[in-house]
């Protein structure tokens, strides 16, 4: 009898809800309508397999087409242009609110501030541009000539590039933007003309020891080794009035019309015309808007006079007419003086960063990815290919959202402005929003040009190199079946020569070394150290979060990427960089991979024992530095720290381990008696419906389901029809309280407003969503719009172990608090000496490379160039002090 009354019971409640209980309270309006139709929320395995499928080699072609079809200069009317492009796809391929009027803030205005400072509590995706104001420069007059003694020209160089219309895009563009360099100083200067190699600091030394005075004389150097601006830095440091830079065939490698090949646009060699724009700034002193050092360029900041830009007027030139001026130099009877005029309107000028934001589950742990959209002229490569990738990577995201899909932590999205004057919009956002990014941000993905030649490489913090070779791993190579993306790191072109006058093909033995030197810097796994040269910069050495940059470059054995020039253009990206776009697609579903399993897994994928030992890698350095000067520095205190770092790293990812297992290990015995209780229930109303028709000749009802969001709060409200299809609420489902807290039935817009633990619960939802503990907890309905929670969903709230998962969540948050810190312990609010917009004492830009990274920068360069033994010991007392103080975070 008391089984049949408990089969009674619990199928007239399953079938007919409480009695007595209806939602009929003022202001609600149910919404949402679902049936039982039960789909399985994406996450894992299943979301990263769906997501590649999306990204497309015709989609790319076409997307890299609309970027490359005119000149988009940082600043200029279709660099705006390209910046609504880029926030009409997000808005069309992200399910989002599309406002009336373009979002478009000015950088510290309420909106813009509010747009990144309101991310911890968005809950719906969104996308707008914000306006940054730095100084930055245009061309005016230029001109380049040689003189004879009486001061008259004796030959004047063209200073346009020649294109026709084989590459039509180049024949339309090719003086739209004049060949100059950005945030060069504008001036009129004439001098002796001396050669100097690559402008390296080596150079310049070699030279003042050979007894050349660089005094009032114009530089020739040659691109190559360092960044541009250092080689401007080298010839101001020496004396020199001027500096002209040049693009060498020497460093062009195999593909020369020397070794056979046709010139570009009718083969893959050099066009003897092309042109390397590119900015001059001091990029290892820091980066950004010159005059606002620090701090963000806000249309009316206060400004400095810029220490990060030269005080000398150079110009970048063409292998022909470094050709003629090596021709002159060769003539006896020339006095070797030639007049450098540059001159440029310098002035604050407008940029646009465009911005997205996807919400996560958890919403104070955020994934940025970034590409900058600016280019010199078209930007074939540099940056359209990488713009090209990353819209895939949006597009394969958008398509997931729109199958079920929402991240475990929150995504950013940035189309920076102005990288090419300087890193520009990525710094003054990470300088405006520096507290932010420290407090949330736990990963920068970066991608700049995607391909320029056919090597594949990543450079990152060893936080994230075993997910960069994890996920290469992961990916088909592009054009090689059987082979991964990763195996791509060890292409090297198929151009080796073309010579029919039966002639070995050269190359030379200087621009090799220069070549080799750019991957000497890695670890063992084939991950290069991050130097400067692209937007990680900021998040990486300023503020000290694990970064990433990654893309396909050229090898000496691969077509001429000509670099800033007109000639960098679509019909060269198709024809000779990337036929059929393949490599393009690669490097979207890379970075896209890369952002799920940072975004979506429960303890964050970042490797502190690799870090660990790769500072004690940097450090076997300084002492092979050591020995070989004469300086007297004790290390081993410094490396005794760093054994006690990795013994807690160690310790550290122990804790990991049994962190998630333990909190999985909750969740599936929840979804054990959950699925139990789900299984009885279905028994029991099936008895009890039987039981009904036998004993009163009557059906059972057949049930809908409603969802209601909104005030801070989810329910599920179970549906009845009726005769005439006319629907009434049978049950309401609410989330359970925590102990202690009842709702009262009879004000349920109070007991709304007073949930505090919403937040929690989410994060509990989307953890639950994304361990792959089974359907309980991974299933919706399809159908569902965003914000509305399915059964299952809801599941969560009938009954849990609340304390035993808050205590769990709280064991992984904390450890992920602590994979995240590591990377900020190496930051030191002193910075590098003489230049101390640089924070990081791990890693930075070689203070005379600029692109190249130099490991414990401050100390290094304490030995190297100061060769002071009290620096050096004070350096090492600082580093010991930062590691000691990261160990004492990492243990448990």
């Amino acid at each position: 009898m008391l089984l049949v009354s408990a089969v009674f019971l619990v199928g007239y409640i399953s079938t007919n809800g409480l009695p007595g209980f209806m939602p009929h309270y003022a202001g609600y309006t149910p919404h949402h309508k679902h049936h039982h139709k039960h789909g399985r929320h994406l996450v894992g395995k299943a979301a990263e397999k769906a997501f590649l499928e999306v990204p497309d080699e015709k989609s790319c072609i076409k997307t890299s087409f609309e970027y490359t079809k005119k000149p988009h200069r940082a600043g200029s009317e279709g660099d705006l242009d390209t910046a609504k492009e880029f926030l009409a796809h997000l808005q069309n391929e992200i399910p989002m609110s599309v406002p009336d009027e373009v979002p478009i803030y000015s950088a510290g205005s309420p909106e813009s501030r509010d747009a990144i400072l309101s991310i911890p509590k968005t809950r719906k995706p969104k996308a707008w541009i914000d306006i940054y104001y730095p100084v930055m420069n245009t061309p005016l007059d230029r001109n380049l000539q040689a003189l004879d003694d009486d001061g008259k020209v004796i030959w004047e160089a063209d200073l346009t590039e020649h294109a026709d219309d084989t590459d039509s895009a180049a024949g339309k563009y090719a003086d739209a933007v004049p060949t100059f360099h950005g945030l060069s100083r504008g001036g009129d200067v004439s001098g002796k003309l001396i050669y100097a190699n690559y402008g390296l600091k080596e150079d310049y030394d070699a030279l003042l020891e050979k007894g050349v005075n660089f005094t009032g004389s114009i530089v020739l150097t040659r691109y190559g080794g360092n960044f541009r601006g250092l080689k401007v830095k080298g010839a101001q440091e020496v004396g020199a009035a001027g500096v002209l830079i040049y693009s060498d065939y020497r460093d062009d490698g195999a593909v020369t019309a020397e070794n056979g090949y046709e010139i570009y646009p009718n083969g893959p060699a050099r066009h003897p015309t092309s042109v390397q724009r590119g900015s001059v700034q001091f990029l290892s002193m820091y980066p950004g808007d010159p005059t606002t050092p620090g701090y963000p360029s806000y249309e009316n900041s206060t400004r400095t006079e810029g220490e990060n830009i030269p005080k000398i007027p150079s110009l970048p030139i063409s292998a022909e007419n470094a050709g003629k001026l090596m021709e002159l130099l060769e003539d006896e009877e020339w006095n070797g003086v030639v007049r450098l005029n540059n001159q440029v309107d310098t002035k604050v000028m407008p940029i646009w960063n465009t911005m997205a934001v996807i919400p996560g589950y958890i919403k104070d742990e955020v994934v940025v990815l970034g590409n900058h959209r600016d280019a010199w002229v078209l930007g074939g490569a540099d940056p359209s290919s990488g713009t090209a990738s990353i819209s895939e990577t949006i597009r394969g995201f958008g398509t997931l959202m729109k199958k079920g899909w929402k991240p475990l932590r929150t995504i950013v999205i940035a189309s920076w402005d102005a990288e090419e004057y300087g890193l520009i919009g990525s710094t003054e956002w990470g300088e405006d929003f520096a507290e932010f990014i420290d407090k949330y941000v736990v990963a920068y993905l970066n991608l700049d040009g995607s391909v320029s030649g056919s090597r594949f490489s990543a450079q990152a913090s060893p936080l994230l190199a075993h997910l960069v070779q994890k996920t290469a791993l992961d990916v088909p190579h592009p054009t090689k079946d059987g082979l991964s993306l990763w195996d791509a790191t060890k292409d090297n072109g198929e151009l080796f020569g073309n010579r029919t006058d039966g002639q070995v093909s050269v190359m030379d033995a200087e621009a090799l070394e220069v070549y080799d030197s750019e991957f000497a810097n890695m670890d063992e796994l084939g991950v290069g150290v991050l130097g400067s040269g692209s937007d990680y910069t900021i998040f990486l050495q300023r503020i000290g979060v694990a970064s990433m940059n990654h893309g396909f470059g050229r090898t000496m054995n691969d077509p001429v990427y000509h670099y800033h020039s007109i000639y960098d253009s679509q019909r060269w990206q198709e024809l000779y960089a990337d036929p059929g776009f393949f490599r393009h697609v690669a490097v979207a579903k890379h970075l896209g991979l890369m952002t799920l399993r940072l975004t979506d897994s429960i303890v964050l994928p970042l490797n502190t024992t690799h870090y660990s030992y790769e500072l004690e890698n940097y450090l076997d350095k300084v002492e092979e530095i050591v020995s070989a000067q004469s300086i007297s520095v004790d290390l081993a205190p410094l490396r005794d720290s760093l054994h006690s770092l990795q013994a807690a790293s160690l310790a550290l990812d122990y804790e990991k381990l049994v962190a998630e297992r333990e909190l999985i290990k909750i969740l599936k015995s929840w979804k054990k008696k959950y699925s139990k209780w789900k299984k009885l229930q279905k028994k029991l109303r099936k008895a009890y419906c039987k039981w009904q028709k036998k004993v009163f000749g009557k059906e059972c009802k057949r049930h809908h389901h409603r969802h209601m969001h909104g005030m801070g709060m989810e329910m599920e409200m179970e549906m009845e029809e009726t005769t005439g299809g006319r629907q009434e609420y049978s049950r309401i489902s609410l989330p359970n309280l925590p102990s202690g807290r009842k709702p009262r039935l009879g004000r349920l817009p109070a007991w709304i407003q007073e949930q505090r633990e919403q937040d929690d619960r989410e994060i509990l939802r989307g953890i639950a969503l994304h361990s792959g503990t089974d359907s309980n907890f991974a299933s919706h309905r399809r159908g569902c719009t965003r914000g509305s929670v399915s059964e299952s969903e809801a599941a969560i709230h009938h009954h849990p172990p609340f304390a035993k998962l808050k205590a769990a969540v709280m064991r992984v948050r904390n450890v992920n608090k602590k994979l995240v810190s590591f990377e900020r312990g190496l930051i030191s609010e002193d910075g590098i000496p003489a230049r101390e917009w640089y924070k990081h004492l791990g890693v930075a830009p070689g203070k005379w490379l600029g692109y190249g990274a130099t490991t414990l920068p401050a100390l290094t360069e304490s030995i190297t160039f100061e060769k002071n033994a009290t620096l050096a010991k004070y350096e090492v007392e600082r580093l010991k002090d930062l590691v000691d103080g990261m160990t004492a975070k990492l243990r448990v």
